[in-house]
């Protein structure tokens, strides 16, 4: 049998490059009433490497117009660009503090805060007032082309919003430095107005510190001369109330800090008080020892007595001889007898020795409550005395406080007042010039080179976000990536677009061509689709029409026919069948299902080895009703008994009924797609044969174009599938494969 002899549809086919087979999974669950079904095992999002050149070299064009286009207006811009020329002056600011009244009052920022002091001093560099006195001192409003006006004074500000907009302020990070750059056409005038800008703001710096300083000097000389007055009157008030009260203060009154308090009568006072706190302490420290001994009849003066302590020795060592002879003798002997007697004499002694302790605590108890009582009336005495004092005491205070306050006042006014006097008149500027402006030799922009490199880098950015932007809008079914990515099933091998002259016919019986090998790879990977190995009755179907299952079909039939096995090729497109076969003789699956002939007499043989077809047979007018009477279901189970495979070619899947009913009897399904359809229609389809509980192996990915991806924007979403589109309203008149022997 000759594989030339078979004959495909124009349309129907035309592939890429069959790529890397893969494997995947099929899931079907239940989940809120819906089934949903998920993708491979190699799950891709996003961009990676072979993606992101995949879509610059695919829309390498673009970026490319994009870039030059872009380097174009920037060379067209520098052309049209006026030449401008950019003098500087570098400063040095230095922060030095004009400090008048310390923390009551402050001319400049102090040097605690540098950083909002160069603050400062940049934004008075950008102030109005600093660019209308550079116009003015150089006559700008009325120099030609620099500033436009009806008078004058218009025609100043408008120099001075002029220079205000071609100034530049660039402080020099971690230094008192700072740049003042200035932009004109005219160099020379560049440079002019640079170096006016330096001097006039050190100019306005010493004016303002001049000013700052005479104000100074006034208002503290007026704040003296109030002062003084002040203190002066509050001094003469305190000494003639003093004199009135008859208030004599040890101090005196211009010592300061002085009070009533220090009077020879408070001092008095507390010297007597503290010796009755004295007096009072001996008092109890005597009557607590009387009280000691008159209770307990001995006291830690008598056990400290030396003669106590000698009598009492002699009174142990008596008693420890008389108790050793006691262990002898009787006590009724003269010896022992004589022995108690010098004891008893002994504790006599200490008795009597005590009695005369206590006699003196007793005098020192009466001595010390006299000297008590004696301290007790002379404090009452003066108690009274010093009250009164403090009574009159109080205005005193308070002229005291007014006078020193004054007195205060006056000595820091006066010393700043020194201060001010003696470095006023220095005038030391705290901004002084490094680097005047010299006149620029070259323009400063428009800089060719780096207008070009913009524009080349902006073309660029601009072709590359304009590319990956239509990618990411694309909803299409393209490359690999996105059957994993957005059908989320696995992928069953790729089939190549073939040439516009090429036959698929001539590359399907060529074993080494591009076509012939993707076949052989996705036989093989339906092979590993399910644990039992290859299924043995498969349909075909894709989701709408020439998106090449026919092909597919025949394909697979030709490559599981080679492995000695016999297959049916089973063609149950009812409204376009696409193959050959006479009619005539009333064979084929119409007439198979309106009849219960066995399979095998509607068999014909074709031009491949172990390969066997079941046409359609005659177009029926009512093919899906045909295919819901249940002798399909038989058809297929007998087709299974007599052939090893069985290869259906079903008819699309939208707009139809046939492939879900089909698909629902098969043991997989697979899905053909074109590369460059719409998302939406293949997941329909597939959402239908999962609801009709099809196992559908993967997907199968034809016309794909390895150098250039992305076709098929023009696809629509319907499915003009019908009787004799495209060629006819007569079905006779479609191409037909003819592969009966």
């Amino acid at each position: 049998m000759n594989n030339e002899n078979n004959a495909l549809l124009p349309s129907d086919h035309g592939q890429g490059r069959a790529l890397e087979t893969q494997r995947g999974a099929i899931a079907l669950n239940t989940l809120s009433g819906e089934r949903m079904y998920q993708g491979a095992e190699n799950e891709t999002g996003g961009f990676n490497a072979s993606e992101l050149l995949r879509v610059v070299f695919k829309w390498k064009w673009m970026i490319l117009g994009l870039t030059l286009a872009s380097v174009l207006v920037a060379v067209l811009v520098t052309l049209a660009t006026t030449p401008l020329y950019r003098a500087s002056v570098t400063m040095e600011i230095s922060p030095s503090p004009s400090d008048v009244t310390g923390k009551q009052a402050e001319v400049q920022p102090g040097q605690g805060d540098n950083d909002q002091f160069l603050r400062t001093q940049y934004g008075l560099l950008r102030s109005r007032a600093l660019a209308e006195r550079v116009a003015r001192s150089l006559n700008l409003g009325n120099q030609s082309g620099f500033a436009g006006g009806s008078n004058p004074a218009a025609r100043e500000r408008a120099a001075a919003s002029k220079i205000l907009g071609n100034l530049e302020v660039v402080p020099q990070p971690g230094s008192s430095l700072v740049e003042i750059g200035y932009t004109d056409p005219n160099p020379a005038r560049a440079a002019e107005v640079a170096n006016a800008i330096a001097n006039g703001f050190i100019t306005s710096n010493l004016e303002r510190r001049y000013n700052a300083t005479a104000y100074a000097r006034r208002f503290l000389q007026t704040r003296l001369q109030a002062i003084r007055a002040r203190l002066e009157e509050a001094e003469r008030q305190l000494v003639r109330y003093a004199q009135s009260q008859g208030i004599v203060e040890l101090g005196g009154a211009s010592a300061g800090g002085s009070s009533p308090g220090d009077s020879l009568s408070a001092q008095s006072l507390t010297a007597l008080n503290a010796a009755l706190s004295q007096a009072t302490a001996d008092r109890i420290s005597a009557e607590q020892r009387y009280r000691e001994a008159a209770t307990n009849g001995t006291t830690t003066q008598v056990l400290n007595s030396p003669t106590v302590q000698g009598l009492r020795s002699q009174r142990a060592q008596l008693q420890a001889e008389y108790d050793q002879k006691l262990a002898t003798f009787k006590p009724g002997l003269p010896e022992m007898i004589a022995l108690r007697t010098r004891m008893e004499s002994i504790d006599r002694a200490i008795a009597a020795e005590s009695r005369s302790v206590t006699g003196s605590l007793r005098s020192a108890l009466d001595e010390a409550r006299g000297r008590e009582a004696q301290l007790q009336g002379r404090v009452a005495a003066l108690r009274g005395t010093v009250l009164d004092l403090r009574n009159r005491g109080i205005q005193y205070n308070i002229l005291q406080r007014e006078a020193d306050t004054n007195r205060t006042l006056y000595d820091a006014l006066l010393q700043r007042y020194k201060e001010i006097g003696v470095a006023g008149g220095v005038g030391e500027s705290q901004a002084a010039v490094v680097d005047p402006a010299q006149r620029p030799g070259s323009p400063s922009s428009p800089m060719p080179l780096l207008n070009v490199a913009i524009g080349l880098v902006a073309g660029l950015v601009l072709g590359l976000a304009a590319a990956f932007a239509i990618e990411f809008i694309d909803d299409t079914v393209k490359t690999p990536e996105d059957v994993l990515g957005k059908l989320k099933m696995p992928l069953l091998g790729l089939v190549p677009k073939l040439d516009k002259n090429a036959s698929f016919a001539d590359e399907l019986g060529d074993p080494r061509s591009e076509v012939t090998e993707s076949y052989h790879s996705i036989a093989t990977a339906l092979q590993f689709s399910s644990p039992a190995g290859m299924p043995r009755l498969i349909l075909v179907s894709s989701s709408r029409a020439a998106e090449g299952k026919t092909s597919t079909s025949l394909a697979l039939a030709q490559n599981l026919a080679r492995t000695a096995s016999s297959v049916l090729l089973i063609d149950a497109d009812l409204r376009k069948p696409s193959f050959k076969a006479d009619a005539s003789d009333g064979r084929g699956l119409t007439a198979l299902l309106t009849s219960a002939d066995s399979v095998m007499d509607h068999v014909v043989g074709t031009y491949v080895d172990n390969l066997s077809l079941l046409p359609g047979g005659v177009i029926p007018p009512n093919p899906a009703e045909l295919l819901s009477t249940g002798r399909i279901a038989a058809i297929l189970r007998e087709a299974r008994e007599c052939f090893d495979f069985v290869v259906v070619d079903a008819p699309p899947v939208l707009g139809l009924a046939d492939a879900p009913m089909l698909a629902s009897m098969c043991d997989v399904t697979v899905m053909v797609v074109q590369a460059g359809i719409p998302r939406r229609p293949v997941l329909n389809s597939l959402r239908r044969l999962l609801e009709a509980r099809a196992n559908i192996a993967g997907i199968v990915l034809t016309k794909f174009n390895v150098k250039h991806t992305g076709y098929g924007y023009g696809y629509g979403y319907g499915y003009g599938y019908g009787y004799g589109e495209r060629y006819g309203s007569d079905a006779s008149s479609r191409p037909q494969i003819d592969m009966v022997a």
